[in-house]
């Protein structure tokens, strides 16, 4: 019987907290990420960068349970979709700097008689740091063992209304509609250097637009905040990056009470459970904030797992 098969691609996490050199290595090894053209010199700015933030790192992920809840969620959210697809179709995952690697996967597929692989980075936004690195790292490990399938990419579904959908259940989780008027909304999207939007990068157009459309569909809910914003978070290094950062926003809102909804994300991770949960609550608290809520990603959201389902029909 003729097969096909779902790969959900995302950036992965450390599976423990020996894995977190190996995830940092991998990450500023990724041409993508260092876009030096030299690999030597890549690999010696990804060794550097590795060496001083390894321990720092390791610190991080012992505070939210010694690994990256990435993993497991996303088992969750594969199990969920491959219930929902007849016996032809085999759904997996695999991770751009941890395990289960892309090689992995593509062993077990290369088993199947697959005919055609549709391949889901789990960005809703676009942007080469991610989506292309994520696609890239299938499709040259593919090739390079030989496979024969078909492959069939997607580059971005932040425009799904399901999706969306899944976004709007979580903030209706962290807030009623009668309270929505107490709070300004805060959609944080994962900051990348200036240099990176310069070359081309649509990664901001996405966001911004991103935005505009959960700003409209919160309005028609009823959930009118007392102001929504869009800020990034998570910069590093000196090089100028995205603004408002998320720290600059939150000195300068007037309001006391936040909701964050973490954008760019469909996968709760260490940004999420460490960096907005609890780096920026103690900036928060610091700031005099009365009420600071974060927003889980969708995970395995049943909307989630719909939109999954329309994007793979839309791919065929």
């Amino acid at each position: 019987m003729k097969k096909e098969a779902i790969v959900l691609l995302n950036m992965g996490g450390p599976n423990n907290l020996e894995e977190v050199e190996v995830f940092l290595t991998n990450m500023f090894n990724d041409k993508n990420i260092i876009t030096v053209k030299s690999s030597l010199l890549r690999s010696f700015i990804a060794k550097m960068i590795t060496f001083s933030r390894v321990e720092k790192s390791q610190e991080i992920y012992k505070q939210i349970g010694g690994k990256s809840p990435i993993v497991g969620h996303t088992k969750k959210l594969v199990s969920k979709l491959q219930a929902r697809m007849d016996e032809s179709v085999i759904v997996d995952f695999a991770m751009r700097y941890t395990p289960p690697f892309v090689s992995e996967v593509i062993e077990r597929l290369n088993k199947e008689n697959i005919e055609k692989i549709y391949l889901i980075p789990l960005y809703p936004q676009f942007s080469t740091t991610t989506t292309k690195s994520s696609l890239e790292d299938f499709e040259e490990n593919y090739h390079s063992k030989g496979g024969d399938a078909i492959l069939v990419e997607v580059k971005h579904f932040f425009q799904n209304a399901n999706y969306n959908k899944a976004i709007i259940e979580r903030i209706k989780e962290m807030v009623n509609i009668d309270e929505c008027k107490d709070f300004d909304m805060i959609f944080s999207a994962h900051g990348l250097p200036v240099k990176i939007i310069e070359a081309g990068d649509v990664y901001q157009k996405h966001i911004e637009k991103h935005v505009a459309l959960l700003s409209k569909m919160l309005e028609d809910e009823g959930m009118k905040f007392n102001e929504v914003h869009l800020a990034y978070q998570s910069k590093v290094g000196p090089m100028e990056w995205l603004k408002p950062s998320l720290e600059d926003k939150l000195r300068d809102i007037k309001s006391r009470s936040v909701i964050i909804f973490p954008i760019a994300f469909t996968i709760d991770n260490s940004e999420t459970d460490f960096e907005l949960s609890i780096e920026y609550r103690e900036l928060a608290d610091e700031l005099g904030f009365e009420d600071y809520r974060v927003c889980q990603c969708p995970n395995d959201s049943e909307f989630f797992v719909e939109a999954l389902c329309e994007i793979y029909a839309k791919m065929r």
